[in-house]
């Protein structure tokens, strides 16, 4: 079975660090785009960072630039993002998602995923 199991999340002070991570199992990170997606309650969905794992080539959004950096381990099938400067406005839940493929034009587009992660709650206190 194909799995990503993202973990990490968890209450961090404003102004922080924290890490997340997201292992594949059931495929290997060759020619995938893997992302990092959050959605904080009342909010859609919104793409915050993806690696492409061909290139190493990394996306971010803007609220995020500067603050947050994604990675990759293709020997251990992880994704990382570490995230810094914590703001409250990045409170939300996480999740990682990921598709066969090299293309990464839709990477911040959910609709291009095909498997996703359970979430971790990641909550930022002023």
């Amino acid at each position: 079975d194909v799995q990503l199991q993202a973990s990490g999340g968890g209450l961090v002070q404003a102004g922080g660090s924290t890490r997340l991570s997201c292992v594949a199992s059931g495929f290997t990170l060759n020619d995938v785009v893997i992302a990092w997606f959050r959605q904080a309650p009342g909010k859609e969905r919104e793409g915050v960072s993806g690696i492409s794992s061909r290139d190493g080539r990394s996306f971010y959004t803007d609220s995020v630039k500067g603050r947050f950096t994604i990675s990759s381990d293709n020997a251990k099938n992880t994704v990382y993002l570490q995230m810094n400067s914590l703001k409250p406005e990045d409170t939300a839940v996480y999740y990682c998602a990921a598709y066969r493929g090299v293309v990464v034009g839709a990477w911040r587009s959910a609709w291009a995923y095909d498997y996703w992660g359970q979430g971790t709650l990641v909550t930022v206190s002023s």
